[in-house]
């Protein structure tokens, strides 16, 4: 394969990560259901959390089963027709940066732990677990659900190293990782009431 013919593929699979992330299927699924833009309210962000909080659980299924598919389906591609396993990570990572800066919602979009999750069950499905169980208890020692996210996104590559998950899964954790970690600094400082719901003190 030539030069020219890596960097065509690499900047498609890029190009396929990041339009899958940047469709903001909590504001289409928000706005079908009760006919509002999901980010004017609550957290303002495009998330699960929030359409829950605005639109009720089964929109909130949708929108979260939705979020995870877009960091699944690129991947999943790219694990097996990528003609370089560093493209790989490549792609999740551009699924998930999608998602927290849509070009189809004008960069307002989520915080990009769903697509994470779905970048890592492509790759090793039981990383989610180990991914989701690392969230929910750090939120729970923290008592603060931004931070919590923080540290998750930091500590997952580690994490899966020291539980003998090698290979892909690191790189992806480590990039997918990154960006959540960088998105939730946003969040740092916010105070919330209802912790499991990301709600504001009012």
């Amino acid at each position: 394969m030539t030069i020219f013919n890596q960097v065509i593929q690499t900047i498609g699979f890029g190009m396929l990560g990041y339009l899958c992330g940047s469709l903001p299927f909590a504001i289409w699924v928000t706005k079908i259901f009760k006919k509002v833009d999901v980010r004017e309210a609550g957290s303002r962000h495009a998330t699960t959390t929030n359409t829950l909080r605005q639109a009720g659980f089964i929109p909130a299924l949708i929108v979260f089963l939705l979020d995870i598919s877009k960091g699944f389906f690129p991947t999943w591609i790219a694990i097996r027709y990528a003609p370089e396993s560093w493209i790989i990570p490549l792609t999740a990572a551009l699924a998930v940066a999608g998602h927290c800066w849509p070009l189809f919602a004008n960069f307002r979009g989520g915080m990009g732990l769903a697509t994470t999750g779905g970048c890592l069950l492509a790759v090793e499905p039981i990383s989610f677990i180990i991914g989701l169980g690392i969230l929910i208890s750090l939120t729970l020692a923290i008592k603060h659900s931004a931070r919590a996210a923080v540290f998750t996104g930091l500590v997952l590559a580690p994490a899966f190293w020291i539980l003998g998950l090698h290979g892909q899964i690191i790189w992806v954790a480590f990039v997918c990782g990154s960006v959540v970690a960088y998105r939730f600094l946003i969040d740092w400082n916010r105070e919330y009431r209802e912790l499991w719901l990301d709600r504001e003190k009012a």
